[in-house]
Order: structure tokens, then C-alpha cells, then sequence
């Protein structure tokens, strides 16, 4: 097995980085928050030009037909830059949906960049080894409990509901997310469409999230370590304090520890692996946020300073396509279970 990027995969990360150095993503992200999605989606357009929109989708259809190591190397830069959007329902998880379903049509399209695609994730983790009967219920009594939410349905041209079959969406009220550029939006499901593969769809939804998470804790310490070099304090350096260098280097040990499993995740799409790979991705990059905040001092807790879109969009993924506790949860069936 080889573990470890091939040199067309560190190309494709350049690439994205090259464009997404260049495009002010910060004012797209504000803008996106205040309800003008229009820069948003022309930097969408352009990088769908690149491939990232049809990555999952096979060549049959237009995509890529790439693989989800190829699906973490996009999504860790799109975190590392702070890309808003649905990118993890549109990209990561619709064309596994949608593959061999009267959807199928709509596979171009998504490769294409040319529409945009929401999906309010099953409010319990789908597991493939759980009953059927079991895990129906389980998602029927949660849907009864309360509405699964859909992120950025006002600008979605379609919202899917999926608990074990994927159906449209009613769309409800909007909500308040911590991260204002991430607009939820109350879903019931409506017509049922197909029967679907909910673990893997999930799954990879889960794996482009870690991928994000592990991309904003990087960014995160590449701020805060470009800071603490600026910022002086009793004619030093900040970041020649030793209390300093220790924080940071608590972040560059987790971030570091997390990359591999996002990467294992992303070769053997085990449920376990990518459980653990969201929780350690996660962990990080909630370490990366608390200490870029605190090593920034009083400006780490302003909405105008650009480091405060980082850390509320790694506060809304922690909990995102499965909270820590479920995943954990996860982890430890399978442990038990000896799978």
C-alpha cells in the first residue's frame, strides 16, 4: 500500500492553491454570510474548471472518476482557504447518491459546476452491518424528534433528505449557525426517490469533513505561528516565549497525528477509519482554534479579523455529518464487536 501522495495529487493541491491564493476567498466568505452568493459561485465555476465539482463522478458522466484520496487532497485546501458553500453535499457525497437512480442525469451537470446541490444528512449514523428494520426505525424516530438540516438550501437548485432511501426535500425555517457562512435550513423528507447506499454516501461525506477540518487547523497554526513572529512583547518576539512555541507545537503534534488517519480513512473507506479520522481531524483543528485565538490575543476575538472565519467554521464541522460522541460511539462498537 502506498501511503503517501503521488506527485499528480501534490500538483492538484498546488493548483488549488494557486487559485484560491489569489481569489480574496475571506470577502467571498463574508459576502456569502450576508446573502450574495455571486462571487461565491464564480469561484465555484472556476473550480470546477479544475475538476474539484466532479471529482466523484465517473468519467461516463463527464467527472473525474477520481478516488477519496483525491477527494481529501481537494477538500483540505478548500478548508485551508475557507471556501463556503456545499461543497461536502454537492461534491462529496450527491454522485454517490445519485449514481444509478432516475437522478442519474443531474451527474453532468454537478461535474460541470452548473448546479448546486444540498443533502441534509441522516440524523443517526448509517451503519452497513446494522439491521435494516433496526436502522429505519432509528432514523424514523429521530426524523419525528426533530428536522434534519440542509446547509446553504436557499441557494441549492435541489435539497435531498437522506436517511436509509434518499428523498426530496421540504424545505423548512432557516437557522442560526456559529458559522455564518454556513446557512442551515430546516428539512423534512418528502417523495421518496430510491433506495440508496446511506453508509458509503455518509461516509464520504464524513471523509471530505475531516479533510476540511485538518485543512483549517493548518491554517489556523500557519496564522498563528506568522503572528507570534510579528507581534512583540517586552522587545521580543511572542514566539520566542517558550510558553508560546509549546502551544503551538501541542497543534503542529495533533494536526500531525490526524493527517495520517484522514489519509487511511481515505484509502480504506472503513467506517471505523473514517470515524477515527473525523475525531482526531476535529480534535486538532478545535486545538488550532483555541490556540490561535488565544496566542492572538484581544484581535482573535473580532469578527473583522480574518481569523474568526476559520474558527467558526471548524466550531460548526466538529459537529457536522456526526458529532464527536457518535463517531467515538462508532469506533467503539466496531472495537467490541471485533470488526
Amino acid at each position: 500500500m502506498r501511503f503517501g501522495r503521488t506527485p499528480e495529487q501534490h500538483a492538484f493541491s498546488e493548483a488549488l492553491d494557486d487559485l484560491l491564493g489569489t481569489a480574496g476567498v475571506p470577502s467571498v466568505a463574508r459576502a456569502w454570510a450576508a446573502g450574495d452568493h455571486s462571487s461565491g459561485l464564480k469561484l465555484w465555476q472556476r473550480l470546477a474548471e479544475l475538476g474539484v465539482t466532479g471529482l466523484l463522478v465517473p468519467e461516463a458522466h463527464g467527472g473525474v472518476g477520481a478516488t477519496p484520496v483525491d477527494l481529501t487532497v481537494a477538500f483540505e485546501r478548500l478548508g485551508y482557504h475557507g471556501v463556503p458553500g456545499p461543497w461536502i453535499e454537492c461534491v462529496a457525497v450527491t454522485p454517490t447518491l445519485v449514481v444509478g437512480t432516475p437522478l442519474a442525469d443531474l451527474l453532468a451537470r454537478l461535474a460541470a459546476g452548473e448546479t448546486v446541490v444540498s443533502v441534509a444528512p441522516p440524523l443517526v449514523l448509517p451503519e452497513a452491518a446494522r439491521p435494516e428494520a433496526e436502522q429505519a426505525s432509528a432514523v424514523k424516530e429521530k426524523f419525528l424528534s426533530r428536522p434534519a438540516r440542509a446547509v446553504d438550501a436557499d441557494i441549492a437548485e435541489r435539497t435531498y433528505a437522506l436517511s436509509t432511501t434518499l428523498h426530496d426535500a421540504v424545505v423548512g425555517t432557516e437557522r442560526r449557525s456559529v458559522d455564518p457562512t454556513r446557512r442551515l435550513f430546516d428539512v423534512t423528507p418528502g417523495e421518496e426517490i430510491a433506495t440508496v447506499d446511506a453508509a458509503t454516501a455518509h461516509d464520504l461525506g464524513t471523509l471530505a469533513c475531516s479533510a476540511q477540518l485538518l485543512g483549517a487547523g493548518l491554517r489556523l497554526l500557519d496564522d498563528s505561528v506568522a503572528y507570534v513572529k510579528q507581534r512583540t512583547q517586552f522587545g521580543r518576539p511572542i514566539g520566542e516565549f517558550q510558553a508560546v512555541k509549546h502551544l503551538l507545537a501541542d497543534v503542529r503534534v495533533a494536526l500531525d497525528f490526524a493527517a495520517p488517519l484522514v489519509h487511511n480513512a481515505s484509502l480504506t473507506l472503513e467506517p471505523r477509519d473514517v470515524s477515527a479520522a473525523k475525531v482526531a481531524a476535529g480534535d486538532a483543528a478545535y486545538l488550532a482554534s483555541r490556540t490561535a485565538l488565544q496566542v492572538h490575543g484581544a484581535i482573535g476575538y473580532t469578527r473583522e479579523f480574518d481569523l474568526s472565519l476559520w474558527i467558526l467554521k471548524v466550531r460548526a464541522l466538529v459537529g457536522a455529518w456526526g458529532t464527536p460522541a457518535e463517531h467515538r460511539a462508532r469506533i467503539l462498537e466496531s472495537l467490541v464487536e471485533g470488526r
